[in-house]
């Protein structure tokens, strides 16, 4: 059997961060798990994962800075960020995609769609925002 693939998971309330690792090991995914965005950029050059899940709203630096400083490091600038937002605002979804996120998910996110995205993006059928 082949390794799970590895998600970082960004997300600073700790019943939602369980919840989608939870969700995403279920998936098949191994999971690690960063509760701000600084953390989260040192565990993604420490891990570099297949895949990072960020919600744009944490502390530290904000999904959107973190993606911006992940896009900017060689080391991770291919890694592919979901982002995920409790925003009803489109101008949040569209700073995610330009700051380099290939998708952006609304909470709250339904466990099976984050799951879905996840092995889309990875199988390669999602690699432009």
């Amino acid at each position: 059997m082949p390794d799970a693939a590895l998600v970082l998971v960004v997300e600073d309330d700790p019943e939602t961060r369980r919840y989608y690792a939870d969700a995403l090991s279920r998936g098949g995914f191994e999971t690690h798990q960063a509760h701000n965005g600084l953390q989260a950029l040192q565990k993604a050059i420490d891990l570099l994962p297949a895949l990072i899940l960020t919600d744009i709203a944490v502390p530290g630096i904000d999904g959107i800075e973190l993606l911006r400083r992940l896009r900017a490091d060689t080391r991770t600038s291919s890694i592919p960020v979901i982002a995920i937002t409790g925003y009803d605002d489109r101008q949040y979804v569209d700073r995610a995609l330009g700051a380099g996120a290939v998708h952006v998910l609304t909470k709250p996110c339904d466990s099976e769609a984050l799951i879905n995205e996840a092995r889309q993006i990875l199988a390669g059928a999602r690699t432009a925002r």
